[in-house]
């Protein structure tokens, strides 16, 4: 039985005063015993916030790293840096790091295996466009996604990846997608898993969706057989997130 694993994506959001008045709202609101909770924060954020979560079970990730274990890449964080101060998750491959900073499913591939080599959980993001879902080319496109990213990650390993499907014209949006569209993506991408590593290993792996996640339509996704959960962005800045925590 796949454990549910909601992640809230702060994005460029709260400063670290804001940080620690968000996380005072929620901490004593989430039910961690049934869902893993994670709290993906800014960078300047994840020290102030560790601390403030300590004696919970809340997790905390970061939401980007870079592949290399230290040297002259200005402005970037590595995975050492990361796993010394406590952070156990991290957002890989963002659609806005796609869309903005020019990341691609080989660099995506370089951070997943990093992560996984310092013992950080990567959430690998993937999703199609609204023009790739009306051609109906989605599955297509995230197949090529999902085996990029996974490239050279052992089965082992693999089991250890929290895969977010989310739509790209679902994010921020305030468009969702229907719980049956989640769910037929969600599925497709175990089925690519299993193409790969096998039925039973791919039945291991945590899925989540995301893309205008919310109090109201949590409790449905979330109980399709495919979805693990979700990864949140605008509701996780909020009381809401508890909510759909609770679902």
């Amino acid at each position: 039985m796949r454990k549910k694993i909601v992640a809230g994506n702060w994005k460029m959001n709260k400063t670290p005063k804001e940080a620690l008045e968000l996380v005072e709202l929620l901490k004593d609101k989430v039910n961690t015993d049934k869902v893993d909770v994670v709290f993906c924060v800014p960078a300047v954020d994840l020290i102030p916030v560790l601390d403030a979560v300590k004696g919970t079970n809340i997790a905390i990730g970061a939401q980007n790293m870079f592949y290399e274990e230290s040297g002259a890449y200005t402005g970037e964080i590595s995975p050492a840096m990361l796993t010394e101060i406590g952070v156990k998750y991290v957002v890989i491959g963002h659609s806005e790091r796609r869309e903005y900073f020019a990341e691609t499913d080989e660099t995506v591939n370089k951070k997943v295996k990093k992560a996984l080599e310092h013992g950080i959980t990567p959430i690998m993001c993937c999703g199609e466009t609204l023009e790739q879902r009306e051609l109906g080319i989605a599955v297509d496109f995230i197949r090529t996604q999902i085996k990029i990213g996974l490239a050279g990650v052992s089965a082992e390993d693999v089991k250890k990846v929290v895969i977010a499907y989310e739509p790209i014209w679902a994010i921020g949006t305030g468009k969702t997608a229907t719980s049956e569209q989640a769910e037929e993506i969600c599925c497709a991408i175990r089925v690519v898993l299993g193409e790969v590593y096998g039925k039973e290993v791919a039945e291991e792996v945590r899925i989540q969706y995301g893309g205008s996640v919310n109090g109201k339509n949590a409790s449905e996704l979330f109980g399709m057989p495919n979805i693990d959960g979700g990864l949140v962005g605008g509701a996780s800045l909020k009381d809401e997130f508890a909510q759909i925590v609770n679902y």
